[in-house]
């Protein structure tokens, strides 16, 4: 396995950690947050794929794939921190 596959499963692993989190503070917090949490699962099953994907195909290719689902990534973990921000 190469640094960037392992780079990618890392990536995945901790999404996937802080949304269970989440998920379950939702389901026990408050309400204005869910569309909000709705909007990133969307993104979530978008970007999880590509993310896989970044992470078996060569270098050249991953590197630009990668960077695109790692801006997507970016940009679900601050819709997580606003989420987890907003249940304190």
């Amino acid at each position: 396995m190469t640094d960037g596959q392992k780079q990618v499963e890392a990536l995945i692993e901790s999404l996937r950690r802080e949304r269970d989190e989440l998920r379950l503070k939702i389901h026990l917090g408050k309400a204005e947050v869910r569309d909000e949490w709705d909007r990133l699962e969307r993104r979530w099953e978008e970007v999880k794929p590509k993310l896989e994907e970044a992470g078996k195909i060569t270098a050249d290719v991953s590197r630009n794939l990668g960077t695109a689902a790692g801006i997507a990534a970016e940009e679900i973990r601050a819709g997580y921190r606003k989420i987890r921000d907003a249940l304190r």
